[in-house]
């Protein structure tokens, strides 16, 4: 296997990698955000306040993107991994 086809196969890991979190990242993002300016805005500074509704949106995002995130990885799979596999 030469370094370009490692490079390759690398290069599409990394961005399935970032393809698959980026929802989940702008979901924690945007729910922080929201939660920050409500605790800015009325003055509370409870720390649950910041962690369940950013890890209940985050849940949603996953539940949401599971089936794009499982057509990615076979994708990733069948389209770059398999083939080496098989050719050697």
């Amino acid at each position: 296997m030469s370094e370009g086809t490692v490079l390759d196969v690398v290069r599409a890991g990394l961005w399935a990698a970032l393809v698959l979190s980026l929802p989940i990242l702008a979901a924690a993002l945007i729910s922080g955000l929201v939660i920050g300016l409500f605790q800015a805005l009325t003055s509370i500074q409870e720390m649950t306040l910041t962690f369940v509704p950013k890890l209940a949106a985050i849940l949603v995002v996953f539940w949401a993107t599971m089936g794009f995130s499982a057509r990615t990885l076979i994708e990733l799979w069948d389209g770059t991994i398999l083939p080496l596999i098989r050719s050697h």
